[in-house]
């Protein structure tokens, strides 16, 4: 209390100081406020570092909290990366936004963790994923970063699914390396819309259990690059129509859905599911087309092929009843 009494005064001394008829008019005064200048100095610099003080903690607090899971995401489910592209062509066709909207949702809806992104997937994306599932036109142009991301992906075993246009590019023989078979970008090997019949030449594979011998309008490819030794197990085909595009391939049997088992030297087996339709993306939304990519994913994902198709979401969790109080 003397310590406060005294530190009163000279604050009283100080505030009244040079001021005519008190004490202070007869002392000099630049000693007493530079003194009380220095203490609130003093005081807002320890203010400021109780404040750093704080946010750091904050912050230490926040890094190491663990995020919320997505709600309904299952954390045990495979690991899929959707890679999708910019939209082209005319409405309703080779929707890559969309599809990633889409289908971002059913997978998660089926059990999936989904991650996905309109580039190429980075090393850090593949790092524990199951299986690439690639919508996006061209995606065979691949930068070398790129590429060595995806070949070491696929040499410890990571899955590929491939749809529609994403087997085209520069350089067809090495991404049907990858998948089984690719086209050459540049080149006529396609048949614009048309009703595409499909056989169904093993009806006995699981992944093609629910599908049919239907026929869709969408567009077919042929003129294909396939990959040797191994080569594809072929799961349907389609007779090429009669289009301005298809011209003298007309009648070709081409492969179109397929499955692709190899292993790149010194790595382990690798599995690429291939559906070459979906340039009208309603057909993406077909009941036995929709059951057929959930089981291709999954084997490609080495997990059970009805891992999708038949996951259960556990019940919703019972909420807390508030404590009963006493009367």
């Amino acid at each position: 209390m003397a310590g406060s009494a005294s530190m009163d005064a000279e604050f009283i001394e100080a505030m009244t100081c040079g001021r005519p008829g008190t004490s202070g008019a007869r002392r000099n005064c630049r000693g007493h406020r530079f003194k009380f200048a220095l203490m609130g100095l003093v005081a807002l610099l320890a203010l400021g570092y109780l404040h750093v003080e704080q946010a750091q903690a904050q912050s230490a607090g926040g890094a190491n909290a663990q995020a919320p899971r997505p709600w309904g995401q299952n954390p045990d489910g495979m690991r899929v990366y959707l890679w999708a592209g910019l939209k082209s062509h005319q409405p309703g066709q080779h929707d890559y936004p969309q599809f990633l909207a889409d289908w971002s949702k059913i997978l998660t809806e089926h059990g999936a963790v989904v991650d996905g992104g309109f580039h190429a997937p980075r090393a850090a994306d593949l790092a524990h994923t199951d299986v690439v599932v690639i919508y996006k036109g061209d995606a065979g142009y691949l930068s070398d970063e790129d590429k060595a991301a995806l070949e070491s992906y696929v040499k410890r075993g990571g899955g590929l699914v491939s749809l529609h246009d994403s087997l085209c590019g520069p350089d067809p023989g090495y991404f049907a390396s990858l998948v089984g078979g690719a086209k050459k970008h540049g080149e006529v090997n396609y048949t614009l819309g048309a009703p595409i019949p499909y056989t169904v030449v093993d009806a006995g594979d699981p992944i093609m259990k629910s599908m049919g011998n239907i026929t869709l309008f969408d567009e077919a490819f042929y003129s294909m690059t396939w990959a040797h030794d191994p080569g594809i197990h072929v799961l349907a085909t389609a007779v090429i129509p009669g289009t301005p595009s298809a011209g003298a391939h007309k009648g070709e049997v081409v492969p179109q859905i397929w499955t692709y088992e190899h292993t790149i030297p010194g790595g382990e087996a690798a599995r690429a599911f291939v559906w070459m339709q979906g340039h009208e993306y309603a057909n993406f939304a077909n009941y036995q087309i929709q059951l057929m990519l959930l089981r291709g994913i999954a084997w490609a994902a080495k997990k059970p092929v009805d891992t999708l198709v038949d996951y259960v979401p556990p019940p919703p969790a019972a909420r807390a009843q508030p404590a009963a109080t006493k009367p």
